[in-house]
């Protein structure tokens, strides 16, 4: 986490709170500012960004460079203008993913139009900065997505009004640049301050030209609770995070930005509000009437709380967890896209010892040579997991540095599976993932067709998928009662197929299935909606979905396994960047 301040910011707070979670979740976060005030956890390392000489610059690039090296740093999130040209440099040199929250207008100049120095992906907190920064800079709407600012709403808490003789209206925010422009403004032609009592809740140190108001208004300085300051407020004025807590403690509040005034937030204007960052991000700076402001603090006074449906809404696009969930997913897309490498999915099927037991399709290989497939797993530094491991740790783990992780599919659930694939995952200590048909003792849905007819093969017993179950090495998955092509029936018999195979095989092994795989690699959104209905937490299809394991947790794609295969062609297939190259 980047970021160049010399006081308190949101986007402190954003990169703080987010790194927080993100580090309860398992996560190595590193900060790197100018200063840091806000509780943090991990390793925090000064660095003057706001110091802008041209030597100054190469020196924070040689030490972004040194750090990224040392501490193995796999993504740069970069918070600030000058933090983000600097992390943009280093990365560049080191190959390291990049991404950059805006968190307000971007400057226009010709050399930040073709600079935009904000790495692999670029993440503005509202769609006004979104807007700003396709129309005015000319970055291309593919490099960005809208990332909220994400709060801890489970610590926010609807409070009683107070029962202050003299309303009190809080402005809370810095006292510095824009806003505290906008603060001046405020004081001097809009808030009567016989009538109210008015607080001005800031770290910023008092500039000379507040000093007429020094006392007429009470400065009470920064506080780290903020709690306790909304719950003795009649009114907050505020914009960005500071109006969001207000809201979810239901606090009357007036949303004024350094560009706009949405007004008293309500229903009505919500939307607005959460597009411009309510009201700190407009199409130009400061455009606000102030004539108006008086009648709006008025009115708001006259309410004891804010909209509860205004809380709602502000808890569903801020919610921490929520935000952060969508963060994990940008690392990840940004990650496998800038190095080009996906953990490979492998699928097999079934596994012969001699040739008369060959089929007419090509869904066999011989044991001889799966034995030399996993001797290669095993030697590229591969470690087997399931994806029942990857829904206790989450998708991000297989992502962990210095790791290489793998999974081995199997389809169909084959006694060869039992006979022939067990053994050699017993001898390499490797995991598998054997989806598993349990409605039929052989493969009936190959071998009774009119045309190219299967040899009949026989299919594990209930006692041998339990043992295999049992052994710790093997993942039992769905793959229906009776192998059909879901996507030729109805949405109600895809549902019995789905769900009467995950009963059974749930009753056979005595636990929950993780994953599914559809028959065929067939399916359609009814098939994807059944799945995570019932409660499989993913579902493989073969060579359809996304590249990125987490585009898609119900259409995973899996690179197939052929008779011809030979060694070469599996190094080929899962040293990384094989379906880049693969699908267009």
């Amino acid at each position: 986490m980047a970021l160049s301040q010399l006081e308190v910011t949101g986007a402190e707070v954003y990169a703080t709170t987010v790194g927080n979670q993100l580090t309860k979740r398992g996560h190595s976060v590193y900060y790197v500012s100018d200063t840091l005030t806000k509780p943090y956890t991990g390793q925090f390392f000064k660095l003057r960004f706001n110091k802008r000489s041209i030597p100054r610059r190469f020196w924070h690039v040689a030490y972004l460079i040194y750090l990224i090296k040392k501490h193995k740093i796999q993504l740069v999130h970069a918070h600030s203008r000058a933090s983000s040209w600097s992390c943009h440099i280093a990365c560049k040199i080191t190959q390291t993913p990049m991404v950059t929250s805006v968190h307000g207008r971007q400057p226009v100049h010709p050399s930040r139009k073709k600079f935009h120095a904000m790495g692999d992906k670029a993440l503005p907190v509202c769609e006004s900065i979104e807007e700003q920064l396709v129309n005015d800079l000319g970055v291309s709407k593919s490099l960005l997505e809208v990332s909220r600012n994400g709060i801890e709403t489970e610590e926010f808490h609807w409070l009683g009004a107070p029962q202050n003789n003299k309303p009190i209206i809080s402005i809370i925010g810095r006292l510095t640049g824009p806003k505290g422009d906008l603060c001046y403004k405020l004081l001097d032609e809009c808030l009567d301050t016989n009538k109210y009592h008015v607080r001005i809740v800031s770290g910023s140190d008092i500039e000379p030209r507040f000093d007429k108001f020094t006392h007429q208004v009470e400065f009470s300085g920064y506080s780290d609770n903020i709690t306790s300051i909304l719950a003795t407020s009649d009114l907050v004025i505020g914009a960005g995070r500071v109006a969001m807590e207000s809201l979810l403690c239901g606090r009357p509040t007036l949303a004024v930005g350094e560009s706009e005034s949405i007004g008293l937030v309500d229903q009505n204007n919500i939307q607005e509000a959460i597009r411009s960052n309510f009201g700190d991000i407009g199409p130009k700076d400061l455009n606000i009437d102030f004539t108006q402001i008086p009648q709006q603090i008025e009115f708001g006074l006259k309410n004891k709380h804010c909209d509860s449906g205004v809380t709602k809404t502000v808890k569903e696009n801020y919610d921490l967890s929520i935000v952060v969930d969508q963060i994990e997913d940008i690392y990840q897309s940004v990650y496998v896209q800038k190095l080009r490498k996906e953990m490979p999915i492998i699928m097999y099927h079934r596994f012969i010892k001699n040739d008369s037991e060959k089929g007419v399709h090509g869904t066999y290989l011989h044991i001889d040579m799966l034995d030399k497939h996993l001797k290669l797993i095993k030697k590229m530094g591969f470690e087997p997991i399931t994806f029942e491991d990857l829904a206790k740790k989450g998708l991000i783990c297989r992502l962990e540095y210095g790791k290489r992780y793998i999974i081995i599919t199997v389809d169909d659930g084959y006694k060869d599976n039992y006979e022939l694939l067990f053994p050699l995952l017993k001898k390499y200590n490797f995991k598998a993932v054997i989806y598993t048909v349990s409605g039929e003792t052989f493969n009936r849905w190959d071998v009774e067709v009119p045309s190219n007819p299967e040899k009949q093969v026989e299919l594990m017993s209930p006692e041998q998928v339990k043992e295999l179950s049992e052994s710790g090495l093997v993942e039992i998955g769905g793959h229906t009662v009776t192998h059909p092509d879901l996507s030729r029936l109805t949405s109600a018999e895809q549902e019995q197929e789905i769900y009467d195979n995950k009963v059974a095989l749930e009753s056979m092994i005595g636990k929950r299935l993780t994953s599914f795989a559809y028959p065929y690699g067939s399916l359609n959104e009814d098939s994807k909606n059944i799945a995570s209905k019932i409660g499989y937490q993913y579902a493989v299809a073969t060579d359809s979905g996304p590249i990125h394991v987490h585009g898609d947790k119900f259409q995973i794609r899996r690179i197939a396994i052929f008779p011809r295969t030979s060694v070469f062609g599996l190094w080929r297939k899962i040293r990384g960047s094989y379906l880049f190259k693969k699908v267009k």
